[in-house]
């Protein structure tokens, strides 16, 4: 609670009515954008329009109030409703309110062990990928509505897709394909003026359909009664019996947690860039939990953070959460006295808000950079994410996007770079360092990379191409981090340079690389005299080591590889490529 009231009291230090004015008029905005959407939202979830609005109400009261920043606006999202359905469809509401509560409390558990970061660990690719995977959801789950048709339930999206081909199709009512093209004209044209450019145009398109659909009697189904009361008949009453399938929920618990958990950090994220104030991921994810815990009480549905809602807010210049109360007070005045004539919305209406909402909440700006770029392993991860959030569950989406993006993180990083040096010794000189012998016994060896267990083994290949020789230098600088594969390999290098009645020296470790060199008693092993910080040192000392004849022969001249030029810049004084 200290972090809140500190949140509170930075937000309305020096608050005042003009600052009140401009929340009022951005709340009033945001709520306009927010209607349609709740009501699309709620039916979208497998629940009612009405759900939708509690939905919006609720978590725009508790949620708005507890977030860790002032511009959250939370509500029914289309990604949430995009699993909502599925759930739905395989436990009945009542289902959807028990998973609903449990994800709540795995939500507010993770704010409340301080896991808001966890967000940062999902590749971006995937994040792109069960968008554009739930996007789908979304569009094919709307082609009823749009159709005016009912046609059989599907555990997944691509079920229900090839449904529309596989079996024929009850008669499509025009009417209501009408009513839905109207609304999606009005949302992409109606913007591209720029006198008309700030009115919601979803408001607009469901207002003007309703308008049509009322006065020419067209028949097509409509939202229905909207109960004034935000406490629905149709909500959440605990019983004993609960208890013993509780464990059924679980697994829809952790998808809705997740997703729920992702969706409001991100969308924070953005919005923190918007306005320069940073969230406060924890607290919001305790927000978040709370609010999800109480919804399903009233009726609701699981609720995150909107970008869209949140946008608006920061366009329109919210600068509180107040924002995020006065958009409730509106939704709450639309259900006590404008009831009825939300009722006869037409669902048509609402499956028109929803494709073309789908169809923008699409990353394009970074599916079309992947492309344009090439980036192969992106591309990859993104489709195979996407079709396995229409395929199979969201859950199991990020998982299988998540290990291919490792599995693609570990080929790449063990790419290691060993290159093999000579000494130039007349550059040591001009440079003021007394070298009183040279020795061409004397190898540095460049590493760059990671040496971690994808890359050891190929690391000893390239070590032992090197061949034989007095002293060898293991040039380390470019090793960010090393695990115990990476350890054994080097021990590995050093016995062999023992039984050989060589030397092992390092130089360039970093202090990360030292600590774990350290903590496996390596240092020890080797001798804590023969690490370096530069590579002049470690020649210097060897150098002052050998007196005999030298015990290798390299050539002097060019580098050794293309790449190798790149690196030499980088490389110790005193070290030079060789052909």
């Amino acid at each position: 609670m200290a972090l809140l009231f500190s949140l509170w009291k930075r937000e309305f230090h020096g608050y005042n009515s003009a600052h009140l004015r401009s929340d009022v008029i951005a709340g009033l905005t945001v709520a306009a954008v927010a209607l349609p959407l709740a009501l699309a939202f709620g039916v979208a979830s497998g629940s009612t329009a009405a759900a939708g609005l509690v939905t919006a109400i609720i978590g725009g009261v508790v949620i708005g109030t507890l977030s860790g920043a002032p511009y959250q606006i939370s509500g029914p999202t289309g990604a949430m409703s995009a699993v909502l359905i599925v759930i739905a469809q395989q436990f009945g509401l009542k289902g959807l309110w028990i998973t609903g509560l449990l994800a709540g409390v795995i939500i507010f558990l993770l704010g409340l062990l301080k896991l808001g970061r966890i967000v940062n660990f999902l590749p971006a690719p995937v994040i792109t990928g069960f968008t554009s995977g739930i996007a789908l959801i979304i569009f094919i789950g709307q082609i009823d509505n749009l159709l005016g048709v009912k046609t059989a339930t599907n555990d997944s999206a691509v079920g229900k897709a090839a449904g529309y081909f596989l079996h024929p199709l009850p008669p499509i009512n025009m009417q209501s394909v009408y009513c839905g093209a109207i609304v999606a004209a009005t949302m992409v044209l109606l913007p591209r003026f720029s006198k008309t450019a700030r009115i919601p145009a979803a408001l607009v398109g469901i207002t003007l359909t309703t308008v049509i659909v009322t006065v020419f009697g067209w028949k097509v189904g409509v939202i229905g009664t909207i109960p004034k009361t935000i406490i629905l008949k149709d909500r959440y009453i605990p019983t004993l019996a609960d208890l013993t399938h509780i464990s059924t929920y679980i697994i829809p618990a952790v998808a809705v947690a997740a997703l729920g958990s992702i969706e409001s950090l991100l969308a924070g994220s953005v919005a923190g860039r918007m306005t320069g104030v940073k969230l406060e991921a924890d607290q919001e994810l305790i927000a978040q939990g709370v609010g999800n815990i109480i919804l399903p009480f009233f009726g609701g549905v699981p609720a995150t953070a909107a970008i869209a809602r949140m946008s608006v807010s920061i366009k329109s210049g919210g600068i509180t959460r107040v924002v995020s109360l006065v958009h409730s007070l509106v939704l709450l005045a639309g259900v006590l006295f404008f009831g009825v004539f939300i009722g006869r919305i037409p669902m048509a209406a609402l499956a028109g808000v929803l494709m073309v909402t789908a169809v923008r909440m699409n990353e394009w700006h970074s599916i079309r950079f992947y492309v344009s770029k090439r980036f192969k392993d992106a591309i990859l991860i993104m489709l195979a994410t996407m079709v396995a959030t229409i395929a199979l569950d969201l859950t199991r989406a990020i998982l299988i996007g998540v290990v291919i993006s490792v599995v693609t993180f570990v080929v790449q990083a063990s790419r290691l770079e060993v290159v093999p040096t000579s000494v130039e010794w007349d550059r040591l000189r001009t440079a003021g360092h007394d070298v009183e012998h040279e020795h061409d016994g004397i190898r540095v060896v460049y590493v760059a990379g990671p040496l971690f267990f994808g890359a050891s083994g190929g690391f000893m290949n390239k070590i032992e191409a090197v061949g034989a020789c007095r002293v060898l230098i293991l040039s380390m600088r470019g090793v960010p981090m090393i695990d115990n594969s990476g350890l054994h390999a080097i021990e590995h290098i050093w016995h062999e340079q023992l039984k050989q009645g060589e030397l092992l020296f390092l130089c360039g470790v970093q202090p990360q690389v030292r600590q774990m060199f350290d903590r496996a008693g390596l240092t020890a092993s080797i001798g804590a005299e023969k690490f370096f910080w530069s590579g002049d040192q470690a020649i210097r000392v060897a150098s002052d080591h050998l007196t005999d004849a030298e015990a290798c022969e390299w050539r002097e001249g060019r580098v050794l590889n293309d790449e190798a030029d790149a690196l030499a810049e980088e490389m110790p004084l005193g070290v030079v490529p060789v052909e």
